[in-house]
């Protein structure tokens, strides 16, 4: 008699999940508990993994990999379905012709909860069509130092902006409920501190005592975890001393303690091992397996060497024989939820809906909400010269000065940069040419609208273009030779006069200028942190030499992060961050640039003068000796919250009154240009007496209005009582009485902030 045929009480879909799951586990041997908790990775030998490891989960994968995993499954004693993860971070990050996303920081830019809500339901929809089960993804880390590579990863400096933002795209990847078939497993990540790195440098200590992680590390994870977030994934780095993978105070204290988590938690890769190969806090992996069970780890991720860890250390009496059974209960759970005993969610009818047009449709509009213009002297929008005249600045307000006479010259437009036309840096990190994923060199050329295909699709604007500058050059033909960035040997390239030349003629030929700078995948990313934020090879050079021409120049800046552009650049007629803004930016951009829409995104992060400056982020504790360093000010170059539109706002008439316990802030916000806006009203709360040092002030909430010209609107938001915390000298988050101050205006600058007291009793 088949499993199949056989009416044993795991295989009832009529039974409790929790029956199902207890009936399950009683039929298991240590060693097919033990590979329940393994994930590995797919591009090896599946047949061990399988067949003599017992492999839970499986990642890295292929259609035909995941159909032989099934198929090896089914040769298995007990046919427990594997669940199939990997790291779909923005979009079905290496699947040939996904929906590539705006990086999170890019999306974190356009302050919207929903519209991260329902790109995490898109790319569910083409995960699981795929048959993937599992995204490693939102990230929940706080950027704080520039230099870090995976700030594009993030939602920026915020926590509360975080919070916002992680929370909408894990209901958007879980749907409904896992029985969803376009339901996928969210992961917040990097639990937690992961991103309090030393000088920048990728997954080292996180220097954090356990009252700063609850004051501003902590809180976006509780959240997430309290509304259902189904797996937590563990940092790579050591707090206090201690791995987070064996962090009791964390795992079993905070998150399974105090928050009740009830969900799985999985290692980063090969936390376990690099407990003995790279922190050297264990002797083995006898060691590192029984103490990474028994700190409540449920996957672990590529460590295949914890199966026979795990086994020895049971058969040294490290570990009892049920020392796995809360962690495997947890994963069989997940499964038995998913229904993957009934419908294993195997690859189905793929073409149908990866890369959908409704799914670009979105791609363009979160591209959209994604850019922040920074600076902008009215020369944006673009409108075509008069004839033979040079182009005309706008008017205030935004609107281009009307003509003498209509138009019968194209516009001239050189656009310039080494990024200008590069597809696959235009989707940035963790899409098919970043290089974690060796089955995909890059995504379909034909599915991405560079800057210079956008601005070619112009009507009214003659295109021409030059490179003018490369970032890095490669040793001995590396690039080719090494598919992973992290593996290229790479040198910074030098400029080259005769480029600079040929893109100096250029725009002297022209009436203006796009030239598009930033980083390649080679310079951010995971394990590739900075130890520098300028512009790398000819890039400077090639601005300063732009600018220079007297030609109105506009920077845009496609970068992962913010970096630190030349003093040149305050010369420019505008500036852009387009972060790595997906497969639609090009088109995005040319609708900004000519005006077709209006620049909404805000900054989530700041923007440093200097490497020197870091930490930038708004939300600093106050106390300290001056307001600036004795060589350069403190203030950032554009700080938390700033963006630029084509008209002006102005704010007014701010009121503040606790009813209950809500705080409500009134505001008139008016729109005094002539093109419309939409407006991200941001409110910070100031406790202005407090027992323990704290920051100056801290983003509470924010709303965005829609005002057409001259039109006023009174904005009225609330805010928790509940909210306005600190945590105390015992590490107790708690409202303290006194007065506080509510501030309210377009970004977090103090000076573009109204200001209403209230007291809190």
């Amino acid at each position: 008699m088949t499993l199949q045929t056989q009416t044993l009480p795991y295989l009832d879909p009529s039974l409790p999940v929790a029956d199902r799951v207890a009936d399950l586990l009683s039929r298991m041997t240590v060693e097919e508990k033990i590979g329940q908790m393994l994930q590995l990775d797919a591009r090896d030998d599946l047949d061990d993994h399988i067949l003599r490891r017992h492999a839970g989960s499986i990642l890295h994968t292929s259609p035909e990999r995941i159909i032989r995993a099934r198929e090896l499954t089914l040769e298995t004693r007990l046919g427990i379905p594997l669940i199939v993860g990997e790291d779909c971070i923005h979009g079905h990050s290496f699947w040939p012709g996904a929906t590539i996303y705006p990086t999170q920081l890019g999306m974190a830019a356009s302050w919207d909860a929903g519209l991260a809500e329902k790109v995490a339901r898109a790319t569910a929809e083409e995960v699981a069509i795929t048959g993937i089960h599992w995204t490693f993804s939102p990230v929940l880390c706080i950027a704080r130092d520039l230099r870090w590579g995976r700030v594009n990863e993030t939602f920026g400096e915020d926590p509360f902006l975080i919070g916002e933002l992680a929370s909408a795209m894990v209901r958007g990847y879980q749907g409904e409920g896992l029985d969803d078939p376009t339901a996928i497993l969210a992961t917040a990540k990097h639990f937690a501190g992961y991103s309090e790195t030393q000088g920048g440098r990728d997954a080292s200590e996180g220097d954090l005592s356990r009252r700063k992680l609850r004051s501003w590390f902590l809180p976006p994870f509780e959240r997430v975890a309290r509304e259902g977030c189904r797996t937590f994934m563990l940092g790579y780095q050591s707090t206090d001393g201690v791995p987070i993978t064996v962090n009791d105070w964390l795992l079993s204290d905070v998150l399974r303690g105090e928050w009740g988590y009830t969900g799985t938690l999985i290692t980063d890769w090969d936390n376990v091992g690099r407990m003995v190969w790279e922190q050297h806090v264990q002797p083995d992996y006898t060691h590192a397996a029984a103490a990474a069970v028994r700190a409540g780890n449920d996957m672990v991720m590529n460590t295949p060497d914890f199966f026979e860890g795990a086994l020895d250390a049971v058969a040294k009496g490290l570990l009892p024989k049920d020392a796995f059974d809360a962690a495997v209960t947890r994963i069989l759970t997940l499964k038995f939820e998913l229904g993957l005993f009934e419908d294993p969610r195997l690859p189905g009818d793929v073409d149908a809906v990866v890369g959908k047009a409704a799914h670009a449709e979105l791609n363009l509009e979160v591209a959209r909400r994604s850019i922040v213009l920074l600076e902008n002297d009215g020369t944006l929008p673009l409108r075509p010269a008069a004839p033979g005249g040079p182009l005309r600045p706008a008017a205030p307000g935004g609107t281009p000065a009307a003509p003498a006479g209509p138009p019968s010259a194209p516009l001239r437009v050189a656009v310039i940069g080494p990024l200008a036309d590069d597809a696959q840096e235009q989707l940035g990190d963790w899409a098919g040419g970043s290089g974690q994923a060796g089955w995909l060199d890059e995504q379909p050329r034909a599915m991405i609208t560079t800057v210079l295909d956008g601005l070619r699709a112009v009507d009214g604007f003659s295109v021409s273009t030059a490179r003018g500058a490369d970032i890095v050059t490669f040793e001995n033909d590396a690039e080719a030779l090494n598919p992973v960035p992290w593996d290229r040997a790479f040198t910074p390239a030098a400029a080259d006069p005769d480029q600079i030349a040929e893109a100096t003629a250029l725009a002297a030929a022209s009436d203006v200028v796009v030239v598009v700078v930033g980083d390649r995948v080679e310079l951010y990313g995971e394990g590739r942190s900075t130890a520098t934020l300028e512009l790398v090879g000819g890039q400077n050079a090639l601005l300063d030499a732009l600018i220079a021409t007297g030609k109105p120049v506009i920077v845009v800046l496609l970068a992962s992060k913010p970096l630190v552009l030349p003093a040149s650049v305050s010369q420019a007629a505008a500036v852009i961050w387009a972060a790595n803004p997906g497969m639609q930016g090009g088109r995005a951009l040319a609708e900004l640039l000519t005006g077709a829409i209006e620049p909404s995104g805000r900054l989530p992060i700041s923007f440093a003068r200097h490497a020197g400056q870091q930490p930038t982020y708004y939300n600093q504790i106050r106390g300290q000796h001056g307001h600036r360093y004795a060589d350069l000010t403190q203030a950032p170059a554009w700080a938390f919250g700033d963006g630029l539109s084509y008209t002006t706002v102005e704010y007014s008439d701010l009121t503040a009154a606790v009813v209950g316990d809500v705080v409500i802030a009134d505001v008139t916000v008016t729109n005094t240009g002539n093109r419309p806006v939409r407006e991200t009203v941001q409110v910070y709360v100031r406790d202005e007496v407090t027992s323990v040092s704290w920051a100056d002030r801290e983003l509470k909430a924010y709303r965005q209005v829609d005002l057409a010209p001259g039109e006023s609107q009174r904005v009225r938001i609330e805010i928790p009582v509940a909210e306005c915390t600190i945590v105390d000298a015992a590490g107790e988050r708690i409202v303290e009485a006194g007065e506080f101050s509510l501030l309210v205006g377009p970004s977090s600058r103090v000076e573009t902030l109204l200001k209403a007291s209230f007291v809190l009793g």
